[in-house]
């Protein structure tokens, strides 16, 4: 287990893993719970399965990726299991729908959807986490820390 806590009491790591664990909380609060005027579960995972065709146990560790991975990452807690499930829904997310629409996000409006700038980012931020560790201020990095 070690390993998967292991990390340096880098600064920078944690902001990066703060950041991360917010975007994804809030995200993924609208899939489970419904705030911050999201579906909730039951219209996430009707939207996820029939109109996006992502299996639903799938579908639904999608929705648990993003708002228990955001928790984990805020808190420094798994930090690189939560960038890991993070990540997979990214790449979920490039193949099944922004591929479509480009490099490029809509800024304008004038695209029927999102690129997957926003998902190359995401991802790169993901790659840190999971190579790094979570950094300072976290559970893990207190969990790994050696009995003297």
């Amino acid at each position: 287990m070690k390993p998967i806590l292991a990390t340096t009491n880098d600064i920078t790591l944690a902001v990066c893993r703060l950041v991360l664990g917010i975007v994804f909380f809030m995200h993924g609060a609208q899939f489970a719970l419904g705030w911050f005027g999201g579906y909730g579960f039951s219209g996430t995972m009707h939207f996820f399965t029939t109109q996006v065709g992502i299996p639903a146990v799938f579908a639904a560790l999608s929705i648990l990726a993003q708002f228990l991975g955001g928790l984990g990452l805020i808190v420094g807690l798994l930090s690189r299991i939560a960038a890991f499930g993070i990540a997979c829904d990214m790449v979920v997310a490039i193949f099944k729908i922004h591929l479509a629409f480009g490099f490029f996000m809509n800024w304008f409006g004038t695209q029927k959807g999102e690129g997957y700038e926003y998902h190359l980012l995401v991802l790169a931020i993901c790659l840190l986490i999971m190579v790094k560790g979570a950094g300072a201020l976290s559970i893990d990095g207190i969990l790994s820390k050696e009995k003297k």
